[in-house]
């Protein structure tokens, strides 16, 4: 029970610790050991986000497909997860080729821990059909899993969300 208390509070800390934000330059430890820094880590974070986005509302499939892992599964509601790299870009296509999206997202927390980061927030979407048609506006929240590859970029390998908007009448 001890161990398990003592753990319980090492990665509590930890959590803490990892959404500290601060100007403080990297210790010398950091510096030689060529670990990133927090602040690093979540600049590289913010600019995958920047990038991703952008690729969204740019229609650009191949951008996206570069930026997640090949295991990426997103999970949204009212359907089966979408399982491998594969299916993202596939799924991503038949949106393409039947809407025009803007998107827009705001991270309200992100936590990095070594290679691991997760970022919770929230986002609005307008799509609007390529065919005619009204817009349909939605919002609500997300919730990423990031990978830091071998290379030392970020990747995404989760994706999930919800919708503020309750589910059509049956």
């Amino acid at each position: 029970m001890r161990t398990v208390a003592a753990l319980a509070i090492g990665w509590t800390l930890v959590a803490a610790g990892a959404v500290s934000i601060s100007s403080a330059e990297p210790s010398p430890a950091q510096a030689v050991s060529g670990t990133p820094t927090l602040e690093a880590d979540l600049a590289a974070i913010a600019e995958f986000n920047r990038r991703y986005l952008k690729a969204i509302n740019d229609e650009d499939i191949a951008t996206l497909s570069s930026l997640t892992t090949e295991d990426h599964i997103m999970i949204a509601p009212g359907r089966p997860p979408i399982v491998g790299k594969a299916a993202n870009d596939a799924a991503n296509a038949r949106v393409f080729t039947q809407f025009d999206i803007d998107e827009t997202w705001t991270p309200v927390e992100t936590v990095v821990t070594g290679d691991w980061a997760y970022q919770r927030g929230t986002f609005t979407v307008a799509a609007t059909p390529k065919a005619g048609g009204a817009t349909t506006r939605t919002a609500g929240h997300f919730l990423r899993i990031y990978r830091r590859q071998p290379d030392g970029a970020w990747r995404m390998i989760r994706d999930m969300f919800n919708s503020e908007q309750p589910p059509p009448r049956k």
